[in-house]
């Protein structure tokens, strides 16, 4: 039966058979050190002789684990009989043992299917695998429905810029940038509380490490609420539950990339500014006057957060008409009932409370220059009553990105997507 790596401390004096994938090979002439390793961690493996394996070749051995305080870990296992799985070409295209921020960005993506299997750049997506399920465990538990939604629209619902185009038989259609009528459709069936995890598109010509063309939203509506306060409080409770699923599970991804999470229960001192607040912030902060949050203001907000909550993190509130969607509930002086968070000097959600009356809809496409025409299919959910309701979508690649302190989005994008790069 095999046994996980991680578990061959505690099985010390007995045999132990082992399946995965050689790590790193040490010849010293009369011994031989193998690395291997599998999903649980790694392990060093003693040969009597050279092994006939290569560098990421699958093997399986069995052998006798002992202690040794100069291997990794202070344990071995010294080998008996081996079989390979499947052998590797000795032709790497990529130092798969090799520390990977001494690696070109462009040389780990071009070689993507090869540099994944570095331990250290697959522990950012055990790290997001951590953040998908707690998104998801969280909502759950306070009786959210999750929703899977098509991808492929007719029209879109965001002002119908920045849309990839896609031939459909004998039409056009678009990818969606989120699944916003869809949400909002199942808001007004009854269901009340909606979530979906997948994928949204920007067509936006980005070429910055904050920016990529495909990822991955994490999208919440909810129905009843009194004002965008009901959605902050409830990310508030998504993020601490997220922070400490990862502080419980992904201590040794953490170690390796020099990172921590904040504490979970400094969740509920995140600051809540407004747009004009937060401009004076950035305006007191840095000593230059500003009228726009810049991503440098993004920094400088969470910046101060840190001094004055100890949280890297801010809600920003009530941006002005002109910067949201057209569905966005206005509020006083031109500002929207909509909100941002910004976390560690980047914005990672963006939501707001949403005009659920059909005729205060009809107000603001005038407002926007929009036609109903094309917006019918949207319109009918308001037509016919809706609940006031908001949400607010996280983008998963750049929590993980900021989570980890990462340079770039793309390297918490499995198969980044930007503007020239559509391989592997």
């Amino acid at each position: 039966m095999r046994t996980l790596i991680s578990e061959v401390s505690s099985l010390v004096g007995t045999d132990v058979t082992l399946c995965g994938w050689v790590h790193r090979i040490r010849d010293l002439g009369g011994v031989s050190f193998v690395v291997l390793r599998d999903r649980s961690g790694s392990v060093q493996l003693v040969f009597d002789a050279k092994p006939t394996v290569t560098l990421e070749s699958v093997i399986q051995v069995t052998g006798s684990a002992a202690r040794n305080e100069k291997a990794p870990g202070g344990i071995e296992v010294r080998v008996r009989t081996t079989e390979v799985l499947s052998a590797a070409e000795v032709d790497l295209p990529f130092p798969v043992n090799q520390d990977p921020a001494k690696m070109p960005l462009e040389s780990i993506l071009d070689n993507r299917m090869i540099s994944l299997r570095n331990p250290q750049i697959l522990s950012i997506f055990r790290v997001q695998s951590t953040i998908l399920r707690c998104f998801a465990e969280c909502l759950r538990a306070e009786g959210f429905s999750e929703i899977k939604t098509s991808k492929l629209i007719g029209t879109g619902t965001e002002g119908g810029t920045g849309l990839f185009q896609v031939e459909y038989f004998e039409t056009k259609v678009y990818l969606t940038q989120s699944p916003q009528i869809y949400k909002q459709a199942l808001i007004a069936s009854g269901l009340e509380r909606v979530f979906e995890i997948g994928p949204a598109y920007r067509a936006e010509k980005h070429d910055t490490p904050r920016h990529i063309n495909e990822f991955t939203s994490l999208d919440v509506e909810m129905a009843f609420i009194k004002s965008e306060q009901d959605l902050m409080d409830l990310e508030t409770r998504i993020l601490a539950a997220i922070f400490r699923g990862i502080r419980e599970t992904n201590q040794r991804e953490l170690d390796a990339w020099k990172a921590a999470v904040p504490d979970p229960d400094l969740c509920t001192r995140i600051p809540r500014v407004s747009h004009d607040e937060a401009r004076e912030i950035v305006t007191k902060e840095t000593g230059h006057k500003v009228y726009e949050i810049t991503p440098e203001g993004e920094r400088t907000l969470c910046e101060w957060a840190m001094k004055t909550a100890g949280i890297e993190a801010v809600f920003v509130h009530g941006y002005p008409r002109k910067s949201r969607p057209f569905y966005t509930y206005p509020a006083e002086n031109n500002r929207t009932r909509s909100f941002d968070l910004l976390f560690r000097g980047l914005e990672i959600t963006s939501g707001s409370m949403r005009i659920n009356r059909y005729d205060m809809l009809l107000e603001n496409l005038k407002a926007f220059d929009l036609k109903p025409e094309g917006l019918a299919d949207y319109l009918s959910i308001f037509r016919y009553g809706c609940p006031p309701h908001g949400g607010f979508a996280i983008g998963l690649e750049r929590i993980t990105q900021k989570i980890l302190a990462l340079a770039s989005v793309k390297e918490a994008t499995l198969f980044p997507r930007d503007r020239k790069r559509t391989r592997p």
